[in-house]
This record gives structure tokens, sequence and C-alpha cells, in this order.
């Protein structure tokens, strides 16, 4: 791996049927160790229940205020500063109960691939 600078291009967020917009900030097939993405779900917006298969996911949250759960965890409030970290093969989602948008880092190791994606609903 050779030394870089990546910068995202706003243009490139998309919408998941997850229900969450995505920035790709970092996937890459020369790098499988990690991935990172950045994550912004619109306010009274609740993710679809999933889970990961063989990927751990930590979510970095960077702004607004939202409710996570994990599992078997009872659900949880987070907000900025806030690293949420989920096993693989454990289901999560997170609903944003804020009035702005709900943005988060979302790190992936290794790195996140659509077949690792199971659907829970």
């Amino acid at each position: 791996m050779e030394a870089k600078i990546r910068v995202p291009d706003p243009g490139e967020e998309y919408l998941t049927p997850e229900g969450c917009w995505i920035l790709e900030s970092w996937n890459q097939d020369s790098d499988d160790a990690v991935s990172i993405a950045r994550a912004r779900i619109e306010p009274g917006v609740t993710t679809k229940l999933h889970r990961l298969t063989g990927t751990v996911e930590r979510y970095v949250i960077l702004e607004g205020t939202g409710t996570v759960t994990i599992g078997e965890l009872a659900p949880q409030t987070v907000g900025p500063g806030d690293i949420v970290i989920i096993p693989p093969e454990v289901s999560q989602k997170i609903t944003n109960d804020g009035c702005g948008d709900l943005l988060f880092y979302c790190v992936c190791t290794p790195r996140f691939v659509d077949a690792c994606y199971v659907s829970l609903e």
C-alpha cells in the first residue's frame, strides 16, 4: 500500500435499500482489512434490521442523536463522540430521533462487501 490522501466526492453519496445515505470514504479491493463509509440518516428514519456476516462494524457518531438496537441489548441513545461496536452476526438497526441528519462513520473490519449484508426483514 502506498501513502495517499483520499478525498471522498459528496456527489457519490447514494441511498441504500436499508434506508440510509452512504458515502464510501474508503472501500478498496487493495485494502481488504478495513472500509470506512459515512452514513447519513434523515430525521424519523429507522434503518432496516440486518446483520453482517464475518464483519465487525463500528459506528463513530459525528452529528445528531439516534437510538441504536444491537442484538439482545436494550435500545440505547447515542450522540456525537459515541462509538457503537457491533460484532459479526449480531442484528442491528438505528433510528434518527433528532431534528437534523444523524451522521456517523461506519468502520468495518474486514472491509464491507455486499455479500456480507444479511437483511433480517
